[in-house]
This record gives structure tokens, C-alpha cells and sequence, in this order.
């Protein structure tokens, strides 16, 4: 199985049990690294984390969103993972790519989802809102597991 390249992204988390949670999981799917863009949530040894997935995942922390994508690897496209995107089960995921999840409570600006080269949505039974650890867990996992 053939996994490409990639990584994901939180903009401006607020809670660090989050952030631990995607780390935890980005480990388990296969991730290249893990970025935090701003100042919102204090690092922290996460009781999610039970693997240690800092050993394994680099996490690298930007002030700001242009610096984040100032540093995107090449030709990996930056998708915005937020409600009126494309459904996740209409996606069809790059070879390379950094999945870019929003705030818990307020996803992505406008400003930033319109530098995202592409915009996914979960689909669900009632709200497309979803806790940012599990949203990126589902996203990840269809990436894995879809191709």
C-alpha cells in the first residue's frame, strides 16, 4: 500500500488534549508530521498521547499562518478540511498533501480556507461540525484506507 506523502495541520487549537489526541493518530496512520500554527494552546505531555508519538511524528510549531505556508513542502497541496467543502466521500486525495483542520471553535478564516488548494467536508447525520482530534482522524483514515 502505497501511502504518498502527508501531513496535518491545526490552525490556532485551543486545547491541548486535542492536538495529542491528532498527534496520537497521525502516528497510527502513517503521517509525516504534525504542524500547530499560533499561540492559542499550551504545549503539554498529553494523557491521549499513550504512545509517545513525539518519537516518531515531528511537530513543528508556526507563530502564524504565513510562515506555515511559507514552509508547506513542495508540491504538496495545503486541504482545508471544513464545512462547505467537498464531501469526503466525492474526494479523491492527492499523492502529497498537509490536511489543514480549524480552531474547535471557529474552524478555518475565510482568509486562510481561500489559500487552501482544495476544501474537504466530513458528511454526517446531523452537523458537519466535528471535534477537530476526530475530524482528523476520520480525514487521515479515509486517506489511508480509501486508496
Amino acid at each position: 500500500m502505497s501511502l504518498g506523502y502527508f501531513e496535518v495541520a491545526v490552525y490556532q487549537p485551543k486545547a491541548a488534549v486535542n492536538v495529542g489526541t491528532l498527534w496520537r493518530t497521525a502516528y497510527q496512520l502513517g503521517c509525516a508530521g504534525l504542524h500547530v500554527i499560533g499561540e492559542r494552546w499550551k504545549r503539554a505531555r498529553q494523557a491521549s498521547d499513550t504512545v509517545k508519538s513525539w518519537r516518531h511524528v515531528p511537530a513543528r510549531e508556526w507563530s502564524d499562518f504565513d510562515a506555515f505556508f511559507a514552509g508547506l513542502p513542495h508540491d504538496a497541496p495545503l486541504v482545508g478540511v471544513e464545512m462547505g467543502g467537498k464531501p469526503l466521500a466525492q474526494f479523491t486525495h492527492p499523492e502529497r498533501a498537509v490536511y489543514l483542520l480549524g480552531a474547535e471553535d471557529y474552524g478555518i478564516p475565510r482568509d486562510v480556507l481561500s489559500r487552501c488548494h482544495q476544501v474537504v467536508s466530513l458528511e454526517s447525520v446531523r452537523t458537519e461540525s466535528f471535534n477537530v482530534a476526530v475530524a482528523g482522524a476520520i480525514v487521515l483514515y479515509d486517506r489511508v484506507f480509501s486508496r
